[in-house]
Formats: C-alpha cells, structure tokens, sequence
C-alpha cells in the first residue's frame, strides 16, 4: 500500500526515538515483527518497504518536490503488474531534506532505523550527506547520479549513470557534442562556464573545462564564483567578465551556466539586458512550470537545456508508457512534465529493473549480485548496465531549447563515446 510522507514533527519525534535506540542492523536485517518472519530488512513475503529523501523544500524556494511523483507513478504501475516477483512496493514516499546536509543525513537514518526500509528510490537533493551511513548499512540508494557519492560505493547507483567521476573514471560528453551540433561544429568557438562556490561548482567546473576542451571549444572563461548560499541583487560583475573573456575581449559564442534556477532566471536575464546574442545553455530548466511567470518564461526563452534522458518530445513507446504513469499517479489529471518527475521515474526503475532479476529471495545479497551482472538497452535513459554505472555515465542525451513558451528538441536523444576523466 502507498503511504503519504509523514508531517515534519512526526518525522523529527521519530528520529530521536530512533536516534536514542539506536538498533539498526548493519547487515541489512531486521528482527522486526512486522517482516512477518523474513530476516531481511524491508522485505516480507508480499511486500518491499521503499522510501525517498528529495528536496521538496528550500531556501531559494526551487523545489524537487515532483521527483517523489515521479517515483510513486512507476511504483503504482508496478504493483499493478503484479509487483516483484510478487511481492508489492510499499513505497512510504519522500523525507524532505530542504537541501540541509544535516537534513538529509537525518532522513536516511530515518528511513533505515526506524522505517527500516530494503530501498532508498529516490534520492534527489544537491546534498547527500547521508550517503556514508546508507552504503554502510547496505542500503540499496537510487537518484540522480550528479554528486561524488554516486560514484564507487557499493550500494549507490545513479539511475543514468555516475556523472562526476573520480580521475581515472570517463566523463559525459553529451553537453559539450549537443552544444558543437547546435553551433555548427565547435572549432574555432568560444565557451564560458559559470558555476556556484561550492564543492560541487567546482568540480563541475573542472568536469566541463575538460569536457568542452575534449569537444573542440576553447574555454574562454570557468570560474565556480557564484555565491551559493545567497542569491546575487546585481549581476553585472559577473556578466562583465563573462562577455570580455572571447577573443580579443569579445564575448563568447556560448555561455554555460552549471546552476540551477533561481540562478539562471538572474543570470539569464543580464546576460539578455547586456545585449549578448550567443547561446546560452544549462542543465535544469526543463519545466513548464517555470513558465507561468513572463518575467522567468523571458529569461529562459532560447536557452538550451541539456537533458540526460528522452525528451518528453519524443514519440518513443517508453516515454508514452511514462506519460500515462504520470496521469494515473496524478490522479488522472494531465499535469505539466518535469525533469524531476522523470528523475524519480527512472530512479525507481533501476531499483525495480535489478530487483526483479535478484529473484524471489530478495536479500541485500542477491540483489547486489544481480546489479554486479544487470543489463538491459533501450530505456529512457538509453543502454544501462552495471557495475558500470558507479563508474561512469551511460553516456547518452539531448538538448531541448525554449521557443515562443515551448521546449523544441534541439540536438536528439545520442548516446556518446565518454571520454577519460583527468
């Protein structure tokens, strides 16, 4: 059965009852009753225990909050099919963490000590300080797989893949190859990056200098300066630099923007006010919602936003299957996609895919033998296998931009060849 998250207060008085017991197993067991005899944490002869942690809330007011949508659609239609291999997904829904590490390291606690679930599908936050303490407990962990974390535990894995490898991994080359087809080939071409001050800013700054060097651009300017815990009033410091830094102190031919909005929104908009007429492009502004503000729906019309799975676009059977999920978890309403439905959609299908092949006997055991040998092509996210995929993206992509209020498919869904990270 599909249970509605808990209030906030619940959660809280829960994670110090918890917090105080202290009786989480470390092996992925549980002698709780509830498990109807099973030894496994979570799993009982007709069920598996599911929970989430995505950032339904923050301080910017940008929120994640459909990803728990998107993970409930493609649960409902699992069970509907008769769950895995008959056992029901009892997906609690999500922990909101608020973008707080403190949060989020609570929330997983939570999940596992007092909720005792098998699973956590989603996880979809900028933070994800509870990432230690689910590898440990041997907590099979899906979400978005753009922070460090995703990449090398045991127990983590990104749904299209790990997208900031350490050195020795490979890098995606989706967004530097979209950019090139969109500006006619990248020789010659100019780009700028443009990240938040934090740890993730500049990694992704290093990750796309990298990139785009590889692809054929000069990178003309890459700096993570952004201040990431406050929102800039003016611009225009950062414009400046950005718009003198082509050759010969021209602007360049494209602006990249490693952010998400609010960010864009500001930057977007002086970069327009400035009169520059190159492309500007980022990686999360693919929500209609976004457009119901003329002042937002301005700043964002024309840019290119880099997807890393099938555009909703796209007339391909899984993304009319993943349409049709959305509406009945919406309660039959057509609602506007997002990418955070599709992040929490495709989260929970990894976590199904696998599941279904550890078979009957659904341990923490089994279901990671099966990921070490899983497999399969053709997905919205393209070819998956692992244990690749805690080492390296699958590689594949698109490019959508805004025109006249609508997303239009810019550089078509392609899987490319990754290129060494350094």
């Amino acid at each position: 059965m599909l249970r509605s998250v808990r209030t906030a207060a619940t959660a809280a008085a829960v994670l110090l009852l918890a917090t105080a017991c202290n009786s989480a197993s470390t092996n992925g067991t549980s002698g709780a009753s509830d498990n109807k005899g099973s030894a496994v944490r979570g799993v009982t002869a007709d069920s598996i225990k599911v929970g989430g942690i995505v950032s339904m809330t923050t301080a910017s007011g940008y929120s994640k909050k459909d990803t728990d949508l998107g993970a409930r659609a493609r649960y409902l239609r699992a069970n509907a099919e008769g769950g895995i291999n008959g056992r029901k997904i009892d997906y609690l829904g999500a922990e909101d963490d608020g973008q707080d590490p403190s949060k989020n390291l609570a929330a997983a606690r939570k999940l596992v000590q007092q909720d005792k679930v098998f699973a956590v599908a989603p996880m979809s936050s900028i933070t994800f300080s509870g990432s230690d303490f689910l590898d440990q407990q041997k907590v099979p962990t899906f979400g978005w797989g753009t922070l460090p974390s995703f990449c090398g535990p045991k127990h983590i894995y990104g749904f299209n893949g790990c997208l900031v490898p350490m050195p020795g991994g490979t890098l995606n080359q989706t967004w530097p190859e979209g950019l090139s087809k969109v500006l006619g080939g990248a020789k010659g071409k100019s780009v700028a990056l443009i990240a938040n001050d934090s740890d993730a800013g500049k990694f992704g700054i290093r990750t796309f200098v990298q990139g785009f060097t590889a692809a054929g651009f000069k990178v003309s300017y890459a700096k993570p300066s952004v201040p990431a815990t406050a929102l800039p009033s003016d611009w225009s410091a950062y414009t400046k630099e950005i718009l003198r830094s082509g050759a010969g102190g021209k602007a360049p031919d494209a602006v990249v923007s490693v952010m998400q909005t609010p960010y864009n929104i500001g930057l977007f908009t002086a970069l327009k006010r400035s009169g520059y007429k190159g492309v500007i492009s980022d990686p999360t502004d693919y929500d209609p919602g976004l457009l119901a503000k003329a002042a937002t729906r301005q700043a964002l019309d024309g840019v290119q936003v880099l997807l890393q799975f099938e555009p909703f676009e796209s007339g391909a059977p899984a993304m009319q299957q993943f349409k049709e999920d959305i509406k009945k978890a919406a309660g039959g309403k057509d609602v506007p996609l997002n990418m955070h439905m599709m992040t929490g959609y495709m989260s929970a299908d990894l976590f199904l895919s696998i599941a279904a092949k550890a078979g009957k006997d659904l341990t923490v055991d089994s279901f990671q033998k099966a990921a070490a040998a899983f497999s399969d092509k053709g997905t919205l996210v393209g070819d998956r296998s692992e244990p690749k995929g805690q080492k390296e993206s699958f590689g594949c992509g698109a490019l959508v931009q805004l025109k006249d209020g609508a997303y239009q498919v810019s550089s078509p869904f392609k899987c490319y060849p990754a290129i060494p990270f350094k």
